[in-house]
């Protein structure tokens, strides 16, 4: 009889793994198209300025719009998913980012076209952190870098697929029919999801926090050097990164007159090395840890950014371009990865939230702040954020040096955690 049982209790947890594993399939790729529909717009602010007729910066706002009202709406997401579960709050997430996604394509003016961006920004954020939180929920540190690492590769596929899909199909399909496209794909995702929602926790309905309560929970976090230093380069890597990538596009035209079409293919790489190489660097900060790759990861984003200051040909561009964007798969993931081990499961929504509204926030003051040192010229602008990019790399070999998956600790949830 304990033999029967034993074979029928593995035989129900590799079910219930094989389910895990279609779950979180379909969560990628929503977070996938997230980012396919955030990446595809920067290439397109030439095309848009003048289907518009606005100045690129004035266009430009649509970036800002949609990264801040992210990062604001992430902050409530996170808070409610460990009160009411993260189902219902991916639900929610993915049918407010398909309806404004669908009516962003009804845009006639740039006004209205910020407006919907800002509003799908807002549905937007509930289901990438409520992933990661998930992944906390369910597996212990040491094993997450790879999960993690998985689901960043479809993100970081959105990432090419939109750099590159967004430019190279407007001209032939429209710029409202990318929008449309991506709206009915993430309907189709969320009718899948819903076979899976019995695997998410339904933790019963508690009141809701109070402020002092909320602000005490961030307090928490942000009271460990740990966490000061991991959200601080959260939010000064989301400016850096964002603040070259939002303006490629423009850079493009201006340095070698590119059309929609050049813009795809040359920015076509920017993706495709976390769509490639994501799970291994998630195994290989599960196995050595992150001290070793976050500050080369700071440092060649800064090196390929400086490349783009000179007069070079368009092919080493375009390499920079994807050396710019392998700078951010070795940085970003393995952050995220820190911030799962901050707190506790019972506030694993509220810490995941934080952690978007940082990124976001950087992303949004990155593309706002570059916009404005434009008006220097691209070379001046990349300098600028080279040399703050190069000085965080050296920075961040002591501050991360404790990053290593040798020292252990020990929770309620875990045998033996490694930091």
């Amino acid at each position: 009889m304990p033999i029967h049982t034993n074979h029928t209790e593995e035989a129900n947890q590799e079910q219930r793994l094989k389910q895990h594993h279609r779950l979180f399939l379909l969560l990628a790729v929503a977070a996938g198209l997230i980012f396919f529909q955030g990446y595809m717009i920067a290439p397109l602010i030439p095309r848009l300025s003048n289907v518009f007729q606005v100045p690129e910066q004035e266009i430009g706002l649509i970036v800002p719009a949609y990264m801040l009202s992210y990062a604001l709406a992430a902050l409530f997401y996170g808070l409610l998913s460990d009160r009411f579960g993260r189902w219902p709050i991916i639900r929610t997430s993915l049918l407010v980012f398909i309806l404004f996604t669908a009516l962003t394509a009804t845009a006639q003016t740039a006004t209205q076209m910020v407006f919907w961006r800002l509003l799908t920004g807002l549905g937007a954020s509930g289901l990438i952190p409520m992933t990661f939180a998930l992944i906390g929920d369910l597996f212990p540190f040491r094993e997450r870098g790879s999960m993690l690492g998985f689901v960043f590769a479809a993100m970081e596929g959105g990432m090419a697929l939109g750099s590159a899909g967004g430019a190279l199909l407007e001209p032939f399909v429209g710029w409202q029919t990318l929008f449309i496209g991506t709206a009915v794909a993430a309907a189709v995702i969320l009718w899948r999801l819903h076979r899976y929602s019995a695997l998410f926790d339904a933790p019963d309905v508690k009141s809701l926090p109070s402020i002092q309560e909320v602000f005490a929970g961030y307090r928490s976090v942000l009271s460990t050097f740990r966490g000061k230093r991991t959200y601080a380069y959260v939010l000064l890597n989301g400016i850096f990164h964002s603040g070259v990538y939002t303006w490629l596009g423009l850079y493009l035209v201006q340095r070698y007159d590119l059309g929609e079409v050049g813009i795809g293919l040359a920015i076509f790489g920017y993706g495709v090395p976390g769509l490639i190489f994501s799970p291994a660097i998630g195994r290989a900060a599960d196995r050595w840890g992150r001290r070793w790759l976050i500050p080369p990861g700071l440092a060649v984003s800064a090196i390929a950014a400086a490349v783009l200051i000179f007069q070079v040909p368009l092919s080493i561009t375009t390499a920079s371009i994807l050396v710019l964007s392998l700078g951010y798969d070795l940085t970003q993931p393995l952050f995220a990865g820190i911030v799962t081990d901050l707190g506790g499961k019972e506030s694993l929504g509220q810490i995941m939230g934080l952690k978007v509204f940082t990124l976001f926030t950087g992303f949004g003051i990155g593309s706002l702040l570059f916009g404005e040192i434009l008006l220097l010229g691209f070379g001046p602008t990349l300098a600028i954020f080279s040399v703050m990019q190069l000085l965080a790399a050296l920075a961040a070999m002591p501050l991360f040096r404790s990053e290593y998956p040798q020292r252990k600790h020990y929770n309620d949830d875990d045998e033996g955690d490694e930091v």
